[in-house]
């Protein structure tokens, strides 16, 4: 607690006079704190001096908040699995993933539509997006063709251009070259990292 102290003091460039007024304790009191010179502390106190350095009273006294297993992620409306359809960025509803997933990477879910993805994505799924602008070729992603589709395909790259390949034999391979890629342009919003099925 003492280091806490001292750091938030200098941080928000309070004195020990401003806290000790604020708390109702003398300066020497507040540098015994630093100090740790004093090691219980009135539960009043706990909080006042908890809201002048801008803290949970918790932090304070050295207890952690547990760390959530859990989070939530936004499920940003539906992503093609056959033509293209228009994007949406519209929250229909949240899936969790593990918490650690979401400490480097920024993550999103969608709702798959059509079945060029059968038989492995059925329309309604849900797929884990990690969002990055470059995957390797063969890996399964979401692709903006133009400036409002998105699909859900397998990207397989080559030095004139990509192919976007359903898993349905159905739907033939959609090639666009380097050219149309910058100029329509295609994009990868992310690599699909999970499938969650519904029942």
């Amino acid at each position: 607690m003492d280091k806490l102290i001292r750091e938030r003091r200098k941080e928000l460039n309070i004195t020990l006079e401003e806290i000790g007024d604020y708390v109702g304790v003398s300066k020497a009191t507040v540098q015994r704190w630093e100090t740790g010179g004093i090691a219980n502390m009135r539960r009043d106190r706990i909080k006042r001096l908890s809201e002048i350095l801008q803290v949970e009273p918790e932090e304070l006294i050295g207890i952690q908040q547990p760390k959530p297993l859990f989070v939530k992620i936004p499920v940003l409306g539906t992503v093609a699995a056959g033509v293209p359809v228009t994007a949406q960025e519209d929250i229909t509803g949240y899936e969790e993933v593990p918490a650690h997933w979401v400490e480097n990477d920024t993550l999103f879910a969608l709702t798959i539509k059509g079945d060029s993805m059968e038989p492995r994505m059925l329309s309604g799924d849900v797929v884990i997006v990690k969002k990055q602008e470059d995957i390797e070729s063969g890996e399964v992603a979401v692709v903006m063709v133009g400036a409002e589709e998105a699909t859900c395909k397998k990207v397989v790259k080559h030095s004139d251009g990509i192919v976007l390949i359903s898993n349905n034999p159905k739907y033939a391979p959609i090639f666009f070259t380097k050219k149309e890629t910058e100029q329509l342009p295609v994009r990868i919003l992310g690599k699909v990292v999970e499938l969650r099925v519904r029942f």
